[in-house]
């Protein structure tokens, strides 16, 4: 008995030494992982030891829009990890955003991210950078366009999967009349939103269109729409501070409908607990620039395609509610959710 509880005892002892050596093996990999440096304290640093790269991150964000800086602090964390050096750009107008896009070009950048909210207009920009061997990614907008345009990956939401996923919510709400705010006119991604709620919602259905640059226009537009008509029983907006506006429309109108809304940020998840919002749905745009720049240095430094270059990479869609805001709230209230 003593004599096999010796030979457990060598076994156990032979099986962690091997882990032992396993595990420092893996840390020690130099197959193109990042490897962390040590800090003076002797922890890691947990930063890229890799030769310091330039990307350019050029986005269709209109001025005031609070979504982007969400998208902004993903992208610059991963590039804080990745020693990357970030430069961000952007603008709502589509020839402009082709101009910033021309310009990460001329600067030679080591790698470029944009979005496709009009993605015609940036064909051929983006086949200038092919030509200059610039590796371009694709987040946000273009979830159909992207294969087409020659991007290499794509992060983002399928606009209207997350769309049709909205309508079925209202279905089971019991909705019968609903408007679909569009802050932005010739946006594929918010048009492709609001024609996924109208091919699953079994009520009716009406697009608004407003001004998103301008929040008093917006809150007039959405308030007179409503008077309008008694019937609407939800209000679909297309970003978080359209959403917290037409909740000031509502009141204004002395309207009974609900709103509903696409994306989130510290203050819609505080609406959301407070009953003023009814439900959002999450598309991750933290993660969408995180990926975006982290993909950009796996392609550099290890050859990688996320998606294997043939299918996106999904960050949404998520419903957010009453049930599970306080999960996320914290997030929000530190500008990464």
């Amino acid at each position: 008995m003593e004599r096999k509880t010796r030979t457990r005892k060598t076994t156990a002892i032979a099986a962690a030494c091997a882990a032992t050596l396993i595990l420092a093996a893996g840390c020690s990999s130099s197959s193109g992982g990042k490897q962390s440096e040590a800090s003076a304290s002797g922890g890691t640093a947990g930063k890229a030891n890799t030769p310091r790269m330039t990307i350019a991150l050029v986005t269709h964000q209109s001025p005031g829009d609070t979504f982007w800086d969400i998208v902004r602090k993903g992208a610059e964390a991963a590039a804080a990890k990745d020693n990357v050096k970030l430069v961000y750009s952007a603008d709502p107008n589509a020839g402009n955003q082709a101009n910033l896009v021309q310009n990460a070009i001329d600067q030679k950048v080591d790698g470029i991210a944009i979005t496709l909210a009009k993605p015609d207009a940036l064909k051929d920009v983006v086949g200038k950078a092919k030509a200059a061997s610039i590796p371009v990614v694709g987040l946000n907008s273009g979830v159909s366009d992207w294969k087409k345009l020659g991007l290499m990956e794509f992060f983002g939401q399928d606009e209207t999967v997350a769309g049709e996923a909205l309508g079925n919510r209202l279905n089971t709400l019991g909705s019968k009349t609903a408007v679909c705010v569009i802050q932005e006119q010739g946006n594929i991604g918010l048009t492709q939103r609001c024609d996924g709620v109208k091919k699953t919602f079994s009520g009716s259905l009406e697009t608004l269109y407003v001004n998103g640059t301008d929040m008093p226009s917006v809150k007039s537009t959405i308030t007179a729409k409503l008077k309008q008509n008694s019937a609407i029983d939800h209000v679909v907006t297309l970003g978080a501070p359209i959403a917290l506006t037409a909740a000031g429309a509502v009141t204004d109108a002395g309207s009974k409908a609900k709103i509903a809304t696409f994306d989130l940020n510290k203050d819609l998840t505080g609406a959301i607990s407070k009953g003023t919002i009814e439900f959002a749905v999450d598309q991750q745009p933290y993660l969408q620039g995180y990926l975006a720049i982290d993909s950009l240095w796996l392609y550099k430094n290890n050859g990688n395609y996320m998606g294997g270059g043939e299918q996106p990479v999904l960050t949404g869609p998520a419903f957010v509610d009453k049930s599970n805001v306080d999960a996320v709230a914290a997030f929000a209230a530190k500008g990464t959710r």
